[in-house]
């Protein structure tokens, strides 16, 4: 059953300023999150009609990041820094989210294995309509120092 995300979207993403792009994430469960973003004149990306297309899959990262921060918050941790590894099967119907759209962006876990690797599906909606959709990989290790030193994940 979902239930409302009373954190900030700053609160549960690792992403500061300008590049905390998500609005506000609304309610989520142990598999899946739905977030939302207005596009404004000042979002990142704006190019003086909108946000293009392929920013949707930052939205969808960005997604994904909040649903992991929630899930941390709820077991009284900090969110953690973690990598998307890659996208399959992006498709937009559009070329740019338009100035003034509400953009629901939701992800869903489909597996996530004990090293840190998982992959969600995920949708953008506006209006109700799907707009957006892929699957995204996204890893999150243990020890981020570490690994960024390239040491082995354990």
């Amino acid at each position: 059953m979902r239930r409302a995300i009373r954190y900030p979207i700053a609160d549960i993403v690792p992403h500061a300023g300008k590049m905390s792009l998500l609005d506000r994430a609304l309610e989520g469960d142990d598999a899946s999150l739905l977030a939302e973003v207005t596009i404004r004149p000042d979002s990142l990306f704006f190019d003086g009609a909108g946000v293009g297309a392929w920013v949707g899959i930052e939205y969808m990262a960005q997604a994904i990041a909040a649903w992991a921060g929630w899930q941390s918050r709820q077991q009284g941790e900090a969110p953690k820094v973690g990598f998307l590894l890659g996208t399959r099967r992006y498709e937009c119907n559009r070329a740019h989210f338009l100035l003034g759209e509400t953009l629901q962006i939701e992800v869903h876990r489909q597996f996530q294995a004990d090293n840190g690797l998982s992959q969600f599906e995920c949708a953008i909606c506006i209006q109700g309509e799907p707009v957006a959709n892929a699957a995204l990989t996204a890893f999150r290790p243990d020890n981020v120092e570490q690994f960024l030193q390239g040491g082995r994940h354990e």
